[in-house]
Parts: C-alpha cells; structure tokens; sequence
C-alpha cells in the first residue's frame, strides 16, 4: 500500500476513461521475452504482474496479434485460446490486488524473421526495403540470439485488411481474457510507425505517399477497434521523430501532429507518447531541438489524457507534470527493478537498479526477483 501520499502532481487521482487512476504512476509496456510454450503467459508472468499492480496503470508488454505478428523470441499473443487463458490469469492477479490493466497491441511488421513467420515467410511491411536492425530469435540449441532483419515483402490491400482484422480480434481476445482496455502499439518502428513515417513507406497506393495515406492503417485500426468492443478504453502509442529501426519522417511536425488532431476526434481514451530523445532501450545523448516543440504540438492537438514516457524518474516527471507537458507518467526500466514504485516514490525510499543482463529472456532471475520495500515497524 502507498503511505505518506503528499500533494504532488503524481499522486493526483485521475480518470481515464471509465478507469479510476488512484495516482499518475503509470507501468510502461515491457518487453520481457518470458512468455512460456506457444506463447502463453505463465505462472512466472502472473506474478510479474501482481508484483506491480500498485501501479496506476499496468501496460502489458507488447502483444502479438497474430503469428505474422511476431518479431521477438518468447513475447507473448493474444490469438489462440491459450494465450487468452493465460492472459486472464495476468488480469485476475492484478484486479486480485485492486490494480488495472490494459493490453498493448503489437504487429512488428518488418521487424521479424522467417523463423517466426507462417510458413517460413519473409515479414511485411508497407514497403520492401533493407531494415537496418536485429531481431531476437531462438537458435538450433533452444537459446536466444540476436539476428538480421531481412529485406521484408510489401503487404497487398488484401494483406492490411487482414491484419485490420486480426487488431480487431485481438482486441476482443483481450477484452475475453479480462483487460480493462487495449493500447494500439503504433510506435518504436513496428508496422503501424512503419507505415505513418516516409522513411519507410514508398508505397504509391492509398496507404503512401500523403500524410493522411500514411495514417490510413491507424486510423482504420483505431476505429475498427473501437467500434468492435465499444465503451472499453483505447489508447494509442506514437514515437514521434523516432529513429529506432530506421524510422524518420520528412515532415514529423505536420505528420504527427494530424495523427494527433484525428486522434483527439475520435475520443480515444489516451495518448501515450514516447519522448523523442528516447531509442529503443537507451535515451539518445543528444535530444534533437524539434523534441520540446512537437510534444507541446501534440499536447495542443491532443485534448483528451497525455501520457509521456522516456527516461523519467520522480523529480522529472513531477515538473513535466507541474508544467503541463501531460497528465500521466510511464516508467519502464524504473518499474521492472522496482515492483513497489509508486510506494517508493510516496516515501522517497532508495530504487534498486535495473540488470540489463537480464532484460530479455531467462527465468525469474532480474524478473520477479528484485525485492519490494522493507517497512520498519
């Protein structure tokens, strides 16, 4: 439980949506890469998340929404059976302990590999071109490695009206298995980002070339997804002058800040943005001077709930928050070594660090092992 609340910004109670925040301390999307057999949650993730649900806001770890989806060694679905079953004991655990939860929704487009792929086929994307990254596959002896990306292949029409469908599906799958709403992950170079930035959609189609083509995927994503589960809170992510997996836009403060009026049109239930300094796992040393400007832009367009993210602690958040850049802070690397945080935070207790050694993949070891706060009596 959170003692010692004082009346700082970040323990103000906040709605979003039909969601009663007690605070503004919200769980990032971590990708953890522990999902057991067919990707299913185990009794291992179970407990990572119950060990964090004091958070205000719990967000699942990116999600794949179906198999093309998949671009990560052991992350975890949300389009079989099993996988719903898994993920409905996630969400049991978390509401077990007064917590909310809320599922992102994950399509890595070109950020995959053959080995993930129906068939053995190559990723999609909106255009086929060299991606420079790696992805983290399992190798000949069951262990994880990293990998090239190879040159993916264009989607046809046919092929985005399917993975449309499959958001849909996903985000009822979800609401089946017990979230409290879904975030659309359209951020950090993955297939939606992918086709919103120029850098990466050359398509000539109705899904390139104008800034309203390139937003098309998200917007019939956002739409057919809210109108498939209705009153449930829908959240999107956007990276805006992201360079991870070589994004980049040509005109990121027009692009962005269309996405942002539209998405304030449509009512969603909040807008989570990453900060542009941040990339990937690492924050970039020098942050690039548009940054301050297209935040303050997507705050002005955006009149619904702002969520900010990249690199904060309590002392940073707490003025982002007092000068009005947004309304809700998401940690990430400080919640996966700190379960208790918000509580820390209330008391102003010493964090314990994060071990990178063990982000992605491997067993309870820098996952639900980090210790909570010990109270004296």
């Amino acid at each position: 439980m959170v003692t010692n609340q004082t009346a700082s910004t970040l323990f103000s109670p906040l709605k979003i949506a039909g969601l009663s925040l007690p605070h503004r301390i919200v769980m990032a999307p971590l990708t953890r890469s522990r999902a057991g057999q067919g990707n299913v949650p185990s009794a291992l993730n179970v407990e990572y998340y119950r060990q964090r649900s004091s958070a205000a806001l719990v967000i699942t770890e990116a999600t794949q929404i179906s198999q093309q989806g998949q671009g990560y060694a052991w992350t975890p679905g949300i389009h079989t059976d099993d996988q719903i079953a898994g993920w409905s004991r996630v969400a049991e655990a978390v509401h077990a302990q007064g917590g909310r939860i809320i599922m992102q929704l994950w399509h890595v487009g070109r950020v995959s590999h053959p080995s993930f792929q129906p068939d053995g086929a190559l990723p999609v994307a909106p255009t086929a071109m060299p991606v420079p990254g790696k992805t983290f596959i399992v190798d000949d002896n069951g262990n994880g490695t990293w990998a090239d990306v190879p040159v993916p292949q264009e989607l046809s029409p046919d092929g985005i009206a399917a993975i449309v469908s499959d958001y849909v599906s996903a985000a009822r799958n979800a609401i089946t298995g017990g979230m409290d709403g879904v975030e659309i992950h359209a951020a950090n170079g993955y297939l939606i980002d992918q086709f919103i930035n120029s850098e990466s959609n050359h398509r000539t189609d109705a899904y390139g070339g104008s800034i309203e083509n390139r937003a098309r995927l998200l917007f019939e994503i956002v739409d057919a997804v809210m109108a498939a589960i209705g009153d449930v809170p829908v959240g999107v992510r956007l990276t805006p002058l992201g360079r991870f997996m070589g994004m980049g836009d040509d005109t990121p403060e027009e692009t962005f800040g269309y996405i942002a009026s539209e998405l304030d049109r449509r009512k969603i239930a909040y807008l989570h943005v990453v900060e542009p300094t941040t990339l990937g796992t690492e924050t970039a040393s020098a942050a690039d001077p548009k940054s301050e400007a297209i935040v303050r832009l997507l705050r002005q367009r955006f009149s619904g709930v702002m969520m900010l993210a990249g690199g904060y602690d309590q002392v940073t958040a707490e003025k982002a928050l007092s000068a009005g850049r947004g309304d809700v802070i998401a940690f990430g690397k400080l919640f996966l070594a700190n379960p208790d945080l918000p509580e820390r935070f209330a008391n102003n207790a010493p964090l314990n660090e994060a071990d990178r050694a063990t982000f992605f993949g491997g067993d309870a070891h820098g996952y639900t092992d980090y210790p909570t706060r010990t109270v004296s009596a």
